[in-house]
């Protein structure tokens, strides 16, 4: 892990890096809340245009069954330069994570399979989700999604960030 839990790691950053706000979520793939906001919150950051998102993993496999080696297999993506398009597709897929399931899903994305099924297998980055679990809850995150504008956890429902997020950009760039 980078820096720290609210600092943008490239790898799961999207958006400019002179962003005005940075968005963090803390998710969850089989969190059907998390799956819910995708859309829409990537095309309010979209529409904002100087926002920059970040996922950080905040899995609950006994909620939701596999979510932490689904979060492992974005690892893997990541790894191989793919993190969005695997988050986008395990978010979409919103069922219960198996090695096998999580390898085919690679598969449709073109990753490398057998480095997806090892990495799996070994469990190799276990840690890096860990990481951001111990991180988020040492920012007191307890369920999925909890977001953080610019450094501050937001307590309202994700809705309200229609709201809050134009006024983040808004007030940064009154500054």
């Amino acid at each position: 892990m980078d820096a720290g839990p609210l600092t943008p790691d490239p790898a799961h950053s999207r958006g400019p890096e002179d962003a005005l706000v940075t968005l963090v979520e803390f998710g969850d793939f089989g969190c059907p809340h998390c799956a819910a906001s995708r859309m829409p919150i990537e095309g309010l950051v979209e529409r904002l245009g100087r926002v920059r998102m970040v996922w950080r993993h905040f899995p609950d496999p006994e909620l939701h069954p596999g979510a932490d080696l689904a979060a492992e297999a974005a690892e893997e993506a990541a790894a191989q330069g793919r993190f969005w398009p695997m988050h986008d597709a395990l978010l979409g897929h919103q069922g219960s994570f198996d090695a096998p399931g999580l390898t085919r899903l690679g598969a449709e994305l073109g990753l490398d399979v057998e480095a997806l099924g090892a990495a799996l297998a070994e469990r190799r980055h276990r840690a890096a989700v860990e990481a951001d679990q111990q991180g988020g809850r040492e920012l007191g995150v307890s369920g999925t999604p909890t977001f953080f504008i610019g450094g501050r956890l937001v307590t309202a429902h994700w809705t309200a960030l229609r709201e809050l997020l134009p006024g983040a950009v808004a007030a940064a760039e009154a500054r």
